[in-house]
């Protein structure tokens, strides 16, 4: 579930663009992929790549759904372009400007589009939205009604090496904060990394988030309601503050990226992170660590484990500017299978988005642990401010750890409700 930097920057202009491009709201019509000789409807559909390198690229993936689709329907045609993660959400607002408009995408949803009125809703282009989770269901609405679609979905836990453990005479995981910096004090004695902390730009917001969580904080309250400066968002990175200052971390937290410490914990260096099944394949790769050598767990909290954690999807959008209503429906229909799902999951070691899929794979010993996880999962902001304060948290929040927490969070929280 990435989330790139350089498109949390450019999102910022999402609502001027979309503006631009849809003057009078309703959607502008496109006349580049309309119904064609013989009467056949070419769908233009704009994915992000979850593939590392030409062998497993997205395109291939969806190529397969979309032949045994043609197959069965002959008056339907689509087009699958697959973009790089980083140019992604750049790309679409580009498409957008242009008003060559794709009539699916699948990557981020960002709510800009909804209110904008480019897109159809769920219940408009699938013949059964219920079966999507529904703990994703408030992320992916505006104004009450659901737009955005899960694709793919993720949840955290706390990977640890149990080799590492086992020389530092560590005997069992910790679940709270002062046994993670203890056993990290013990790890760095061994001249390892105690615990990976990744509050660099690539995703900064996920790893406080799941520390916020540990002491009952987030970034809002019970009421929806931006509370990021709330006392238990202080004082958690307080805590941090201390925890990094005692040198257990790797050094300057603030300008580490999450990929690079998975790849320094597959290396078998680093004593804990938080991590998902999107680690997995990086630990396998590494060729350091057997599958004995590492487990994952619940995430520690302040005082005990953690009873939730982060979910995290990718959604399905479907633009209403082409007016392909019924052949988007029959495709999307046809893509939310079962098994597309979980070859989507297998490939890309991520977990499925729909009631009937997660039950289908429920009982895998790998994914199974955070399949359990998903359901009291909490998911980021949903609001058209979420972009904006997201960039600003991927590059501030680190500062904390170093100046005053207090401040950063009260510099954050005014930029998630100027414009709420």
């Amino acid at each position: 579930m990435s989330r790139k930097l350089i498109a949390s920057l450019a999102i910022a202009g999402v609502g001027s663009l979309a503006l631009t491009a849809c003057a009078g709201g309703g959607g502008t019509k496109s006349t580049s992929a309309g119904t064609g000789p013989g009467g056949v409807t070419t769908l233009k559909l704009v994915v992000a790549d979850y593939g590392t390198g030409p062998s497993n690229t997205s395109s291939k993936y969806w190529q397969s759904i979309i032949t045994a689709f043609e197959a069965q329907n002959p008056k339907i045609k689509v087009n699958v372009t697959a973009i790089n993660w980083n140019d992604f959400d750049n790309q679409v607002q580009t498409m957008i400007q242009n008003h060559q408009y794709p009539d699916i995408t699948e990557g981020d949803y960002f709510a800009n589009y909804a209110q904008e009125k480019l897109l159809y809703s769920a219940d408009q282009v699938l013949s059964n939205p219920d079966n999507l989770l529904p703990v994703f269901k408030n992320q992916g609405s505006y104004d009450g009604v659901q737009y955005g679609m899960p694709w793919t979905t993720s949840s955290r836990t706390l990977f640890y090496n149990k080799k590492l453990f086992a020389e530092a005479g560590i005997t069992t995981p910790p679940t709270t904060w002062a046994q993670v910096q203890t056993d990290a004090t013990k790890i760095k004695a061994t001249g390892n990394v105690g615990y990976g902390l990744p509050l660099g730009p690539e995703e900064a917001q996920a790893e406080a988030l799941l520390w916020f969580l540990g002491n009952g904080g987030g970034y809002q309250n019970a009421s929806g309601q931006y509370d990021i400066n709330s006392t238990q968002n202080v004082q958690t990175l307080d805590f941090l503050k201390s925890f990094v200052a005692s040198g257990v971390t790797e050094p300057n937290p603030a300008s580490k990226n999450r990929t690079d410490l998975w790849q320094q914990f597959a290396s078998g260096t680093i004593g804990m992170i938080n991590g998902s099944p999107a680690l997995i394949p990086i630990i396998n790769s590494g060729g350091k660590l057997t599958s004995s050598d590492w487990a994952s767990v619940q995430i520690p909290g302040k005082n005990g484990p953690l009873n939730t954690t982060l979910g995290v999807c990718d959604n399905v959008a479907a633009f209403n500017a082409n007016g392909h209503q019924a052949a988007i429906k029959a495709f999307l229909d046809f893509a939310y299978q079962d098994k597309y799902q979980l070859q989507f999951d297998k490939e890309y070691d991520l977990l499925p988005a729909t009631t009937s899929a997660t039950q289908a794979l429920s009982s895998d010993p790998i994914f199974g642990p955070f399949l359990k996880a998903l359901p009291q999962s909490v998911q980021y902001p949903s609001t058209t401010s979420w972009a904006n304060t997201k960039t600003q948290i991927q590059q501030t929040i680190g500062t904390a750890l170093t100046g005053n927490p207090k401040s950063v969070l009260d510099q954050i929280q005014q930029t998630a409700t100027k414009s709420q």
